[in-house]
């Protein structure tokens, strides 16, 4: 893709999911595609949910809950007209998640995250990202993030 991702630019490096500096994370790296956030994830086996060649609900929901907040923090950034990860510090926080299986998501396959910003307000943001697996969406998500002070940075 030729750019960073949005978590290797000091956005959110301690987080399960997304956070660059957690070996025992996910890794998932976020890119701007225009106006959308595109991700990439390999499930591994070990990833399964109640079948073993299907990815578990639970990592699905985290899978969009870190990209979308990502989406969220890089657009709080690019309103600013800022690098992402300058100071002070533009952090946001989930404060609702939700998510539908709409299909089985199969290991043998990556997933696509794609996410796009639907509202904005002050200091919110709902997001709405779509799973897609072997060309077919699996899952879908809306997430309300919330801008937080951190550090005395807002």
């Amino acid at each position: 893709m030729g750019q960073k991702a949005f978590q290797d630019q000091g956005s959110i490096q301690h987080c399960y999911g997304c956070g660059a500096d957690n070996p025992q994370g996910l890794q998932l790296k976020s890119f701007w595609d225009g106006d959308e956030a595109v991700a990439q994830f390999v499930p591994a086996h070990y990833h399964c949910g109640g079948a073993p060649d299907i990815v578990y609900g639970g990592l699905i929901g985290a899978l969009i809950d870190c990209h979308c907040c990502n989406l969220a923090v890089a657009w709080g950034y690019r309103a600013a007209g800022r690098e992402i990860g300058s100071d002070p510090r533009i952090t946001f926080v989930t404060a609702q998640l939700n998510v539908s299986l709409l299909k089985p998501t199969f290991i043998k396959m990556p997933l696509e995250l794609r996410a796009r910003v639907r509202e904005t307000d002050r200091k919110k943001i709902w997001i709405d990202c779509e799973v897609t697996s072997g060309g077919q969406q699996t899952a879908k998500g809306e997430v309300l993030a919330v801008r937080v002070a951190v550090d005395g940075a807002e």
